[in-house]
């Protein structure tokens, strides 16, 4: 039988702990707990929450970057509870991303990468973002055009300055993640870059910048001469 928070002694209970100190006094593994409701044969909520949260060195970040499927398969989570989960990890970064908007300009590559890291820096997945900027370099919006290896097949110019022109850009920059943490670029990143920005001539829609994010720094093709 699958154990429940219930079972535990009322006053030790994530819930009553809550509602009594708040949900800052919560600890990682309490909250997580919280959201999965029960855990599986032998083990309750509490310890599936701790393994979890184990896997990922702790970092909700990093829970937050786990494919779905990945969740779903552990032990005493499954579809359902993942799904809850995934679901309030994205109201996490929403309420983040109000709180923390894109800045008003670009100035350069660490203003992009300030403010990418911390959705990208930890995912397990590769993401490929259009930032659309105005003539003034204002950002006028966040595009996500694939997720998945970063290759021309998957990144087409047709994909990328749609999304553009659709935003009246003037120009862009475009960003993508490295999960290794390693922001160094491969062969297909060049390859995508140099493609990217042939195409931009084309149409009198300048690519900037291509910005590469690692968990703590980045690469800028513009800064490193590549463009």
């Amino acid at each position: 039988m699958a154990l429940r928070l219930s079972e535990h002694v009322e006053r030790d209970r994530p819930r009553e702990r809550l509602w009594t100190l708040g949900p800052a006094a919560l600890t990682g593994p309490e909250l997580v707990a919280l959201l999965l409701g029960t855990g599986c044969a032998g083990r309750d909520a509490l310890a599936v929450a701790a393994d979890l949260l184990g896997r990922v060195e702790g970092s909700l970040r990093r829970l937050a970057g786990r494919p779905p499927g990945e969740l779903a398969r552990i032990p005493g989570v499954g579809r359902a509870k993942a799904a809850r989960l995934i679901a309030a990890l994205e109201l996490g970064s929403r309420a983040t991303a109000e709180a923390a908007p894109p800045p008003a300009r670009i100035a350069g590559p660490a203003d992009v990468h300030r403010f990418y890291v911390a959705r990208l820096g930890d995912l397990a997945v590769e993401e490929f973002h259009v930032l659309a900027l105005g003539c003034q370099s204002q950002v006028l919006a966040d595009l996500l055009i694939t997720r998945g290896i970063l290759n021309s097949s998957l990144v087409h110019p047709r994909e990328v300055f749609r999304a553009a022109i659709a935003e009246a850009a003037a120009g862009i920059i475009v960003v993508h993640n490295h999960p290794s943490g390693d922001p160094t670029p491969s062969a297909d990143d060049r390859a995508v870059t140099r493609q990217l920005v042939d195409a931009g001539r084309l149409l009198d829609l300048p690519v900037y910048d291509h910005v590469i994010v690692g968990r703590d720094r980045y690469v800028s093709f513009a800064e490193a001469g590549l463009l």
